[in-house]
């Protein structure tokens, strides 16, 4: 005796996918992956067709001795673009890609700085922290699953560790703000300067994005998201002919680390 309304799925032939399965997966998951391939490529060709008219620009103009780190400057941001486009899908390759971009950009922030704009913070971050910080988020990400062929297991903090990290964020914004006023090139005048101000908050939010990012957690996003808004404002207030190179490069990232937070939501979650 066969109940009513399992007779058709007894009967079904050997192998047949349900209705609306597309490749042994849902509408909904092939949407997906047909969105995030057609992002990172948006965001791929974007930012190289963007780089390359903006440097060929700029290398016309460019100071005597500034041309090389022009070059520097755009192959930098396109290896950038690449690492958090593969962040973002959770791919392990990132840290190869990342490791060039933190390289090149922490010597385009000291130079910067020695000509009176900000940096300083910037240019010591990145050589203090995050060139060696490839290497931990790497070995961090494999521990957690990622391979050439697979994402990372993402996961979120708590809402205690969440009030955690905002309250270490402000304490270190003020802390390292004093640090940096001391050592400020720039010509204003009183407490409030803008250019320590662009200098620090980057600062604060690629120590903290980094390690979020190393360990795989989704609130990194939150920090990028900090990191490239003030990095646009950083730069736009710099006189440096490879300027204009990094408000390139950082928009871009702006647009993917808003989608980097859609996709680790969703990664977070299973």
């Amino acid at each position: 005796m066969i109940e009513k309304g399992t007779d058709k799925a007894l009967f079904r032939a050997p192998g047949r996918r349900p209705r609306g399965m597309v490749g042994g997966r849902a509408p909904s998951e092939e949407r997906e992956r047909r969105f995030v391939r057609w992002f990172s490529a948006f965001i791929l060709v974007g930012m190289t067709v963007a780089t390359c008219i903006v440097t060929g620009i700029k290398l016309g103009n460019a100071a005597e001795g500034e041309t090389l780190w022009l070059l520097l400057s755009a192959f930098g941001s396109l290896m950038g673009v690449l690492a958090t486009v593969c962040s973002a899908n959770g791919w392990i390759i990132t840290f190869l890609f990342g490791f060039l971009d933190v390289s090149i950009y922490g010597v385009a922030c000291w130079m910067n700085w020695r000509v009176g704009g900000s940096g300083l913070g910037n240019a010591l971050l990145h050589f203090v922290y995050f060139v060696p910080m490839q290497l931990v988020g790497f070995l961090q990400w494999r521990r957690r699953g990622a391979k050439a062929s697979a994402q990372v297991k993402a996961r979120r903090l708590s809402p205690a560790m969440r009030w955690g990290w905002l309250g270490i964020t402000l304490a270190a914004t003020a802390i390292l703000y004093l640090i940096l006023l001391r050592f400020d090139r720039s010509a204003a005048e009183g407490f409030l300067r803008v250019a320590v101000l662009l200098d620090v908050v980057p600062l604060v939010c690629n120590v903290i994005g980094q390690l979020l990012m190393s360990t795989a957690y989704m609130e990194q996003w939150i920090f990028w998201i900090g990191v490239n808004i003030f990095s646009i404002a950083l730069w736009a207030t710099s006189d440096k002919s490879f300027a204009p190179v990094y408000i390139v490069k950082y928009s871009f990232y702006l647009i993917n680390a808003l989608n980097g937070l859609r996709i680790w939501r969703n990664l977070s979650r299973e």
